[in-house]
């Protein structure tokens, strides 16, 4: 039997006004003042997601162009069930920060809803946010 011990897991960034959750269009934050919508697209900020294609040597921060993908499988599930997720990358500038790009599901139901980032098969910490 062979088990894997990650150096690290995904987690999405928490800022002082909560989750590092965007809406897309406008990338402002999303908040119980300004919840997300049932079909639209977001965006979030996580860390720990781990190597990119193309590669980028430890401690150098993601190229602009080409962008940096992720090389592992990353799932981004709301409320236990997985969703389109049509981008993951590293966030240029940035050494260990990541943006994902997904789209909540059209029968999300509004009030306050499960997030779980996971990547290379490894899940991070559950996270919530509001949907209207």
């Amino acid at each position: 039997m062979l088990h894997l011990i990650p150096l690290s897991r995904p987690e999405v960034v928490i800022t002082a006004n909560g989750p590092a959750v965007v809406h897309s269009n406008d990338f402002t934050p999303v908040t119980a003042s300004r919840p997300a919508r049932a079909g639209e697209i977001l965006s979030l900020i996580a860390t720990g997601l781990g190597p990119t294609r193309p590669g980028v040597d430890p401690g150098a921060s993601f190229p602009t162009s080409p962008l940096a993908l992720v090389n592992s499988p990353v799932v981004v599930q709301v409320n236990g069930a997985p969703v389109e997720v049509s981008y993951a990358g590293g966030y240029p500038g940035t050494t260990d920060t990541y943006q994902i790009n997904f789209q909540l599901p059209a029968d999300t139901r509004p009030g306050a809803v499960a997030l779980r980032l996971e990547a290379a098969w490894v899940a991070g910490p559950e996270i919530g946010i509001r949907v209207q």
